[in-house]
């Protein structure tokens, strides 16, 4: 019986310490808001929505969506939520 357990720790120890590195390697990422389509947020649409694909209109400035760190304000996006919904203009 010693045998199974120390088998099934060392095997949760060596699943928790591959998770971690996954998470470590994973690329940065900024909630860019203003930017995304009509219901292809990635999350926060406003009161009354859930989350993730409920945004209403294309560029919702209280819906965000992941994008590579350091590119949300050059599309034209926010780092923060934001009132209306106009088309982002793109920044150089």
């Amino acid at each position: 019986m010693k045998a199974t357990s120390v088998t099934l720790s060392a095997l949760a120890i060596a699943m928790v310490v591959a998770t971690t590195a996954a998470h470590a390697d994973a690329p940065k990422q900024d909630k860019c808001f203003g930017v995304a389509l009509a219901g292809k947020n990635d999350c926060k649409a406003g009161a009354g929505t859930s989350c993730a694909a409920t945004s209403t209109m294309n560029y919702q400035g209280n819906a965000w969506k992941y994008v590579p760190a350091g590119t949300c304000l050059q599309m034209g996006g926010t780092l923060a939520e934001h009132a209306g919904h106009a088309k982002p203009a793109k920044q150089s």
